[in-house]
């Protein structure tokens, strides 16, 4: 069964730092393009950052900047998504997906992902 799980999230002060995973089970990673999206109540999903397969390209939006840095393992089959400074408004459920690299351009590397996990909340408050 092909699966990506989430973990790390949590309650964090504001200021504070968290570092999400997402491990793959059934397949590998290595492949693939990974993206990190999240979705806060009464929010469409938005995209936070992606990377590539080899892990030499990134994107992030403008909105976590400088403050959050995705990275991956390919050895451990994981992905991370280190985030710095959080804010308030970084409170959202947290997903890391999965899509095949194409020869594109697109401000989420890629302008689909195939697998998706169950995601992990992230709450940002005092």
């Amino acid at each position: 069964q092909l699966q990506l799980v989430e973990s790390g999230g949590g309650l964090v002060q504001p200021g504070g730092s968290l570092r999400l995973s997402c491990a793959a089970s059934g397949f590998t990673l290595d492949y693939y393009v990974i993206g990190w999206f999240r979705q806060a109540p009464g929010k469409e999903r938005e995209g936070v950052s992606c990377i590539s397969s080899s892990g030499g390209s990134t994107n992030y939006a403008a909105s976590v900047k400088g403050r959050f840095t995705i990275s991956r393992d390919n050895a451990k089959n994981t992905v991370y998504l280190q985030m710095n400074s959080l804010k308030p408004e970084d409170t959202a459920v947290y997903y890391c997906a999965a899509g095949e690299p194409l020869t594109t351009v697109h401000p989420m590397c890629v302008p689909w992902y195939d697998f998706w996990g169950q995601g992990t909340q992230v709450t940002v408050s005092l």
